[in-house]
């Protein structure tokens, strides 16, 4: 079945009007801001797309006063088409493609944000974050005799390579997956850029080094825990470095992929590693990430997959500003309508109510199956995730 036609475009642009906030679409409150992350998946070429999907994407963005979006492709038509349909108000930063060697084959990527002029400053700073050659070499010198033995097999597999071009005979060799026993460098590099949030005339703005990632999903939990913790590890490094770093405060949007499918075992795990973090911080500084901890209204944990299995997305908060939430604060957010609240926009019970007047869990295995192919390329596999702050003041 492909892609969703016209007319019901026009179904689902009805319900979405009807009642946007069931869905958790972020509406314009006066008095905040709104930060996020959206995976959309292979943005890529404009072509690749309906214009009735463009627009519906437009639509949603808007909604977003710093936006961060993975899984960019090399082709920027796409995403110049998104900026174009939100309209002159928003500006776009875009990295280069990372993930592959240039002129090598493999899927590469980019990372971009997108921000509204009226409310978000771009700085000085853009930056890719990686691990320099020093940190490189002392992994590789500690752990040289386990990276030795989790490499042999690609050793092999290059030999084998070597001989099979240079003749062309038999099958290609295949690629082995090699587990690395620690972190050596990401396998798509995260970028930063500077920004300010600015309030009402006469404030200070929140002064936000933001980070935008598409972390390793892997063939190992252990790769994808291991590039969390390197991450994370940046992260702390540059904030404990508050007074030199360009601005002292960090937020980190993106697709983390983090193993969370399961919360009553997950959620223990990875906040032991944020209270970790939170330890090795001194004075009046915190680390957050909201999204570990269930909504207080709803109770539930929010689900940032198409299919509602994974937590994969996150949005995290490094800062020095108390003006900024704590952890402390997550079980009470949502209760000023200016903020902090977060939440997703789920466009996935969206498309279900204004097609089949039924809820997703409602629907049969085969009906469900039908359904996602229809828009998990077309729109995406990842719903976005938000975050909402009371503007400076």
């Amino acid at each position: 079945m492909s892609e969703f036609t016209p007319e019901e475009w026009g179904k689902i642009r009805e319900t979405l009007a009807d009642d946007p906030t069931k869905y958790g679409l972020p509406k314009r409150e006066y008095g905040s801001v709104v930060l996020g992350s959206f995976n959309i998946r292979k943005l890529g070429r404009v072509t690749n797309r309906s214009p009735e999907t463009w627009d519906f994407l437009a639509h949603v963005c808007k909604h977003f006063d710093l936006l961060a979006i993975q899984e960019i492709m090399d082709n920027l038509s796409g995403f110049q088409e998104l900026k174009g349909r939100m309209g002159s108000e928003f500006g776009t930063i875009v990295s280069d493609r990372t993930g592959v060697f240039p002129n090598e084959p493999g899927l590469g990527e980019r990372l971009g944000f997108i921000y509204n002029w009226s409310m978000v400053q771009r700085g000085e700073v853009v930056s890719d974050i990686s691990f320099d050659r020093t940190k490189v070499l002392e992994t590789l010198a500690r752990n040289y005799d386990q990276i030795n033995q989790a490499i042999l097999p690609y050793v092999d597999y290059l030999k084998e390579l070597d001989q099979w071009n240079s003749n062309q005979l038999g099958k290609r060799p295949q690629k082995p997956n090699v587990k690395m026993p620690v972190f050596l460098t990401f396998a798509r590099q995260p970028f930063c850029v500077s920004f300010r949030i600015v309030g009402h005339p006469g404030t200070n703005p929140y002064e936000l080094m933001a980070v935008n990632a598409h972390l390793y999903f892997g063939n190992y939990i252990s790769d994808r825990r291991q590039e969390f913790d390197a991450l994370m590890a940046w992260i702390l490094g540059r904030f404990i470095e508050h007074d030199r770093a360009y601005y002292p405060n960090f937020i980190l949007l993106g697709d983390l992929n983090l193993d969370f499918d399961n919360p009553t075992t997950d959620r223990d795990r990875i906040e032991k590693h944020i209270k970790m973090f939170n330890a090795k911080v001194k004075g009046e500084a915190n680390v957050n990430f909201p999204f570990l901890d269930p909504h207080p209204k709803t109770k539930q944990f929010l689900r940032t997959n198409a299919r509602f299995t994974e937590t994969f997305d996150q949005i995290g908060l490094f800062n020095w500003d108390q003006r900024l939430p704590t952890y402390k604060e997550n079980s009470s957010m949502g209760e000023n309508p200016r903020g902090p609240d977060y939440g997703v926009f789920n466009f996935v019970e969206l498309f279900s109510d204004a097609l089949y007047n039924r809820g997703v869990s409602e629907l049969s295995l085969s009906e469900k199956k039908a359904f996602f192919r229809r828009f998990e390329h077309e729109v995406s596999d990842h719903l976005p995730l938000w975050l909402r702050l009371p503007l400076p003041d």
